[in-house]
């Protein structure tokens, strides 16, 4: 348990400069310079991605159970993820609807990914993976959208034919996640 705590603790750390120290994270870029920044960011991010798996590996293979997770909430879960998958796409697919009104897509779909894996799982790791990015997406999104209301950024929309493109590349990345590559990743079938 320990690796996935210094794993989360490094990766929603690096990930959260931006919500606790914005003005030192400018500063920062300001003085390295921005593609040092990123790669710094990147490596940080990665070691601490590395700990998480390799942690939650290690804690799923003796779990502490705190609550039963009745056979209904993994369908609830993987129902959840559905808009999860549409708005991850819609933070990368720009122009759209999507991204236009909720303005960081990425970090909302985060939310219902940790969201509705608390809701299936009921072991500590469990609780403690998935209420860490719970609790950092929800954090990261207020502040992201506090930053675009002090500036007055709004994020341009292409068409309608955008959203059904965000829609469909969502919903098939889903459909393919839920019915293969969960099972394969991570060992679970979530129906």
């Amino acid at each position: 348990m320990i690796t996935l705590i210094l794993g989360l603790l490094l990766f929603l750390g690096v990930h959260s400069v931006r919500i606790v120290a914005d003005p030192w994270r400018s500063t920062q870029i300001s003085r390295i310079g921005e593609m040092r920044w990123k790669g710094l960011f990147s490596l940080a991010s990665a070691a601490g991605l590395a700990l998480i798996i390799w942690g939650y590996g290690q804690a799923r293979g003796a779990p502490v159970a705190l609550w039963p997770s009745p056979t209904w909430t993994r369908h609830a879960a993987a129902l959840l993820t559905m808009p999860a998958f549409i708005l991850l796409v819609a933070a990368y697919l720009p122009g759209s609807h999507i991204k236009a009104r909720i303005g960081h897509p990425m970090v909302a779909g985060v939310k219902l990914w940790a969201l509705a894996h608390l809701l299936a799982n009921g072991n500590l790791a469990d609780l403690v993976l998935f209420g860490a990015f719970l609790a950092w997406a929800i954090a990261d999104f207020v502040s992201a959208r506090r930053r675009d209301r002090i500036v007055g950024r709004t994020y341009p929309v292409c068409c309608w034919t955008r959203d059904a493109t965000v829609l469909s590349v969502g919903l098939l990345i889903w459909m393919l996640f839920a019915l293969w590559g969960h099972a394969w990743l991570i060992g679970v079938m979530p129906f």
